[in-house]
Order: C-alpha cells, then sequence, then structure tokens
C-alpha cells in the first residue's frame, strides 16, 4: 500500500507542477507578447527552452527548504504520505481554479497551505516547523523562512520594476521612438532570463515535495533530490507552461498597466533578479507576485494614477486566501485519500 501512495504523491505533485505552469507561461511571456516583441508562439518555445534549464543549473536551496517545513518521520508511512498527497493535490486543484479565472495565484502559496493545513490538522501543528524558536537564535527556517519569502519577494518586485524603469528612462530620456526596437530584442533576451529563473525556482517544490515522499516511503536514508526528481520537475513545469492559454497573460500584460516595451523591460529585469536570488538563497517565491509587483512597480514609476490599482487588489485578495484556501482543499481531498489508506491497512 505504501508504494501505491507513493505512487499517488509523485502524481499528484506532478498535477500539482503542471498547473503552476499553467499560470507561469503566460505571465512570465505577459511584457514581451503585450509589447509585441515577441509573438506567442515564440514566447512559449522560449520559455520551454529556458524553464527547462533553469532546474539543474540553480541548486536545491528551495527544494530543501520545502522538504524540511513539515516533520512526518514520527508518523506511520502511510499516514505520513496520506497527508502529503492530499496538501499537494489541493494545491493543484486551487491552481486549476484561479486558472479557469484567469487571476494570477501563487502556487507557492497553495502548496504551503496545502501541506501546513493537512499537516497541523491530521498530525498535529507540532509537526510543521514554524521556525519561530529558531529567529530568536538568528536562524531563518522552515514556515518563518516561507513567509518571509513570500511577504518580502513583492516588496522587493515593485522597488525592482520602480528602479530599473528609473534608470532605464534616465540613459534613455534623449532616445526617440525608434529605441523601442532595439528595447523589444532587449525584452526577447529578458522573457528567457526570467524563465530560466522561474524554472530555478518553481520547478523546485515539485523536487522537494517528492524527495519527501522518497523519504517517508523508505526508498531514501535521508532528504536528497535525485537526478530522476529533477528531470521529472522540469519537464513537467514546461508541459504546464505550454498547455495553459493565455487568459492571465492578458491580465499582467494590460490588466495592471499599459505596457510599453521600457515598462515590460523593467519588470523583467526585476522580476528575474528577485527570483532567481531567492532560488539561491532558498527562499520559495510566487512568479505571479513577483512579476505583478514588478509591473506595479514600473508602472508607478512613470505615472501612479495609470496604474489600474483595482486590478491590483483583487489580485491582491487572491494571494492573501490562497493559504487558508490551499488547506481547505487539501483537507477536502484528504478525506477519500485517508480512505483509501484505510482500505490498505
Amino acid at each position: 500500500m505504501e508504494t501505491a501512495l507513493l505512487l499517488l504523491t509523485i502524481l499528484a505533485a506532478v498535477a500539482f507542477n503542471v498547473t503552476s505552469g499553467f499560470h507561469d507561461a503566460a505571465e512570465i511571456s505577459a511584457p514581451a507578447v503585450a509589447t509585441r516583441a515577441l509573438r506567442p508562439a515564440g514566447a512559449l518555445a522560449l520559455f520551454g527552452i529556458m524553464a527547462l534549464a533553469g532546474p539543474f543549473l540553480a541548486g536545491t536551496a528551495v527544494a530543501d527548504t520545502m522538504g524540511g517545513f513539515v516533520v512526518l518521520t514520527d508518523e506511520e508511512p502511510a499516514t505520513a504520505l496520506g497527508i502529503v498527497a492530499a496538501g499537494i493535490a489541493g494545491a493543484a486543484l486551487w491552481n486549476v481554479i484561479t486558472w479557469r479565472l484567469t487571476m494570477p495565484s501563487s502556487s507557492t502559496h497553495a502548496l504551503v497551505g496545502g501541506l501546513v493545513g493537512v499537516t497541523a490538522v491530521v498530525a498535529g501543528p507540532g509537526h510543521v516547523n514554524w521556525g519561530f524558536s529558531a529567529l530568536i537564535d538568528g536562524r531563518l527556517e522552515g514556515m518563518a523562512k516561507i513567509l518571509a519569502a513570500l511577504l518580502l519577494s513583492p516588496v522587493a518586485g515593485i522597488a525592482a520594476g520602480f528602479l530599473v524603469f528609473r534608470m532605464g528612462r534616465l540613459l534613455l530620456r534623449r532616445a526617440t521612438p525608434l529605441a523601442n526596437r532595439p528595447l523589444r530584442r532587449v525584452l526577447a533576451g529578458g522573457t528567457g532570463l526570467l524563465a530560466f529563473a522561474h524554472g530555478g525556482n518553481d520547478a523546485q517544490k515539485c523536487m522537494g515535495v517528492i524527495a519527501l515522499a522518497l523519504v517517508l516511503a523508505g526508498r531514501l536514508p535521508s532528504f536528497a533530490v535525485p537526478p530522476w526528481v529533477i528531470l521529472l520537475s522540469a519537464v513537467t513545469l514546461v508541459i504546464g507552461g505550454l498547455t495553459g492559454g493565455w487568459g492571465i497573460a492578458r491580465t499582467l500584460g494590460h490588466g495592471i498597466y499599459r505596457l510599453e516595451p521600457l515598462h515590460a523591460a523593467g519588470a523583467q529585469a526585476g522580476s528575474a533578479g528577485v527570483i532567481y536570488g531567492a532560488a539561491l538563497l532558498g527562499g520559495p517565491v510566487s512568479t505571479s507576485q513577483v512579476m505583478g509587483s514588478a509591473i506595479t512597480g514600473a508602472g508607478a514609476a512613470e505615472r501612479p494614477r495609470g496604474v489600474h490599482w483595482d486590478t491590483g487588489k483583487t489580485m491582491l485578495l487572491v494571494w492573501l486566501i490562497t493559504l487558508p484556501a490551499g488547506a481547505l482543499a487539501g483537507l477536502a481531498v484528504y478525506l477519500p485519500v485517508a480512505a483509501i489508506a484505510a482500505l490498505g491497512g
């Protein structure tokens, strides 16, 4: 039965990764497509290549964080695997709901909410590494580290988008409209850079959960990410990105601010820096959250009144409710998973 639950957990992780890709290719491509720097097909091809490369070159710091904030090694393997499977399946469910609503949502929030919610209710709050005691000793780990990354990354995104746009406008203050042509070429390269950073951060969430499941099932003696898990996570993230559609791209490309090439370049560069920097530090962040924040920052740097703040408020509301929504979805999924585990017992 443990083998069946392990396979179920891996399938849930793959489903989560694919649904995460539904959101992310469109989000990453939005600035270049909105400013006509790339056509949708070209943007998706570039996303596929660069997002596939990211997980192999960014290390496993984020995976280590994701695999260590719930502690289930003292639970029965079937129970522990059922908790992980339900948590990640609930996150995938929330991803699908927000994707259908064409609203940028945080897959990271959903995954953290799903895992923490099911773990705290089924195994008990003590099985979550909250990380608050470590803060007293000056260390950042567990949920404290994840929450810090999720809370600080949008602030960093706004600041990065604002500063890069202002710097770009200063450098191009005497340029003619013809400067938009080379800027569009920069945007094409920036899309690839952002896709690489995204792959290096987001695929690691799937890696971390699968590695955790392998440990709980006794297939690994200690937490580590096997090469096949890296490959599986990279490929499924790209598959999701190539099949996700363009509804979210319209929200980010036109719903926050009317993007011109310089705004888009500022948002891209700022987002890529924040996302890849977080990957190196082991901080799981939301691509949609950082990207939306960077676009807001770039728009506000030019004309704050031109920013569609109502769209931003809606996105903020979705981000805020994603943690509890992921938890509730995970608990809803746990009931049939527990029934399957009981049949096997």
